[in-house]
């Protein structure tokens, strides 16, 4: 692991995002923001006219998905290039103008959705029958429809829209602090060594460090930062929820559960099904502790101890040779899925992948329709990075085939099927190389990044932290104050709760831990982790088992994007989430491997 982080002027291009085939250059994307802002009329002329003929509203619908996907192409250059190095001015102040811009062409074109309701069904129904072009559009127009009943006037429909770069605010003003200027003290092991703390090597390298000391101090140095903060923080993320208790209250629902899933046609129950299936079975995350425990050899189990190293040594594992694993992994899907995954990563600059100063922590994929489906990460040849490369490349080939295949009305696919193509490839990697490697440090290190990092994320913290949104939410629908002390306690409570007995509560960074994650910002966004995980196990194991037709089913809901439901392309892809069986078959392989962890760490 390096000790210091190198600056961004200081990274190989060839581990950096292919920025150029985006634009050539800043100012080239300056100067198409300006074409983009006088190009508005070329939407906002078609006000009024909806309703004219088949061939106005095919003319209109054109002009909306054009101006739209040249937004989109900007939008993506700009935030990546904050992403990368927010210690950039310069793409700070790109970033928050295409903030503004999305407001400014997002208010021009709010006229459309509420105009088409005018127009009627009827009518809609009959210029698609007369111009079958206008088919593309059937979803968009009939889940239009649905909502209708949510719909506000033209006029209430452009304030929200003018309004969306305001409400931006509280998560942009979040990021700025918690990854541009918050600094962590660097930490020092048992033999002296010093290791900087940084928000991208934080999760993956120091808590994965051997050493409990240094992996306590950056625990302490790190959490006690967000600490130091804790009223700033809290406030940004109270006033976020307060918006959308806001949105809410405007467009006429009973919660901000149901606002929230009434816009993908969602009911509440597939949420509640979740948590109460997760409680449930939390006695399996108690084993799968106690396990941790006691071949760490600690009487209590702290949170820095969640992905301390069980295995004598680590795999290490340079980037090309990762993404040789995940294309063996990935095979099943055929040539097309594996030639495409492996040029983008070696040959078309998909990733930016090494770590430097400023970089924002984590990983995500970010592209759109006429760019690669860009993801940014830390790669530093550990297990874990592959899986998270693995992970990234499912949403990254998500949109690859999304992109191909649907126009750009029908590209933007749900939050909650975005986090099954990522899990899928994750799925598929760790049954291939449990199958194939004989090496017990590989297979221990391969279930420990399985259940204590990806499964940890997503089937614990993410579900806790739904339960989390669920409370502060309601408690703000009730009129009640959220200060930072009410929400530490809250998550100090959930998590111990989740931990079980031998868990050592530090309650006042435990009950931190929700301003570490930025995904709060997303309305009812990270139950999505959970069903999204829980899908892709019920897909990649009709793939494993070697269903008739489950590649093509598969391949069928990568190029769907939003065209239908998502609950109904999942369902034709095999994964019914309006019942508890992929949460429980999930469970089930969650048990598999904590059976297999056992049996090797004795």
């Amino acid at each position: 692991m390096p000790k210091s982080i190198p600056p961004r002027s200081k990274v190989d291009k060839k581990y950096t995002w292919n920025a150029e085939s985006v634009f050539s250059s800043d100012e080239a994307w300056e100067k198409e923001v300006g074409k983009i802002i006088a190009d508005i009329p070329s939407v906002k002329n078609f006000q009024r006219r909806l309703g004219e003929s088949a061939a106005t509203l095919l003319e209109a619908f054109k002009a909306f998905e054009a101006l739209i996907a040249r937004l989109y192409v900007a939008n993506t250059y700009a935030t990546f290039l904050y992403a990368v190095d927010t210690t950039d001015q310069h793409a700070a102040g790109m970033r928050d103008k295409a903030s503004g811009l999305f407001g400014q062409v997002l208010s021009a074109v709010s006229f459309f959705q509420p105009e088409l309701l005018e127009v009627g069904k009827a009518k809609l129904d009959e210029f698609m029958a007369r111009e079958e072009k206008l088919s593309t559009y059937k979803h968009h127009i009939e889940n239009l429809f649905r909502k209708q009943a949510h719909v506000r006037s033209a006029e209430v429909e452009e304030i929200l829209g003018m309004a969306s770069d305001a409400f931006g605010g509280f998560y942009n003003s979040t990021s700025m602090l918690t990854n541009a200027d918050f600094k962590f003290k660097p930490v020092k092991d048992s033999k002296g060594n010093a290791f900087d703390v940084t928000q991208g090597n934080f999760d993956v390298q120091l808590m994965g460090l051997a050493d409990r000391k240094a992996r306590k101090a950056a625990y302490v140095n790190y959490m006690d930062k967000y600490v130091e903060f804790k009223n700033t923080l809290a406030n940004n993320l109270a006033h976020n929820i307060k918006a959308n208790v806001f949105n809410m209250r405007v467009r006429r629902h009973e919660s901000t559960l149901a606002a929230s899933l009434h816009e993908l046609n969602i009911p509440t129950s597939v949420f509640h099904n979740l948590i109460d299936t997760f409680k449930k079975n939390l006695p399996v995350w108690h084993r799968y502790f106690e396990i941790r425990r006691k071949a760490l050899g600690l009487k209590k189990f702290s949170y820095y101890d969640m992905w301390a190293p069980i295995e004598k040594k680590k795999a290490k594992i340079p980037y090309e040779k990762a993404v040789d694993m995940i294309c063996e992994g990935l095979a099943p899907l055929g040539r097309e899925y594996v030639n495409t995954l492996r040029h983008g990563c070696l040959v078309d600059r998909w990733v930016d992948s090494c770590p430097n100063q400023g970089k924002t922590h984590g990983a995500f994929s970010s592209g759109a329709p006429g760019t690669h489906p860009f993801i940014l990460m830390s790669y530093t040849d550990e297990l874990v990075n592959m899986s998270t490369l693995a992970h990234e490349l499912g949403h990254s080939m998500h949109s690859y085939f999304t992109f191909k295949n649907q126009s750009v009305v029908n590209v933007d696919y749900s939050l909650f099927v975005a986090e099954v193509a990522s899990n899928f490839n994750q799925a598929m990697l760790r049954a291939h190389l449990l199958n194939t490697v004989k090496d017990k440090n590989f297979l221990i290190e391969l279930i420990l990044e399985a259940v204590g990092s990806n499964m940890f994320r997503y089937f614990f913290q993410m579900p806790t932290l739904a339960r989390f949104e669920l409370e502060t939410h309601e408690r703000v629908e009730r009129g009640e104050p959220l200060t930072a002390d009410s929400m530490i306690d809250l998550m100090a409570d959930l998590f111990a709760e989740g931990f079980g007995p031998n868990f050592e509560l530090d309650r006042e960074r435990v009950g931190m831990t929700w301003a570490t994650f930025p995904h709060l910002f997303a309305d009812y966004y990270v139950y999505a982790y959970a069903t999204g995980i829980s899908a892709a196990h019920t897909l990649s194991n009709r793939i494993l088992r070697g269903e008739p037709n489950a590649v093509e089913d598969y391949l069928g809901f990568l190029k769907a994007g939003n065209s239908e439901y998502s609950l109904n392309v999942l369902k034709k892809a095999g994964a019914d989430l309006t019942t508890t069986k992929p949460v429980e078959e999930t469970f089930a392989v969650m048990e598999e491997y904590i059976d297999r962890l056992e049996e090797l760490v004795g």
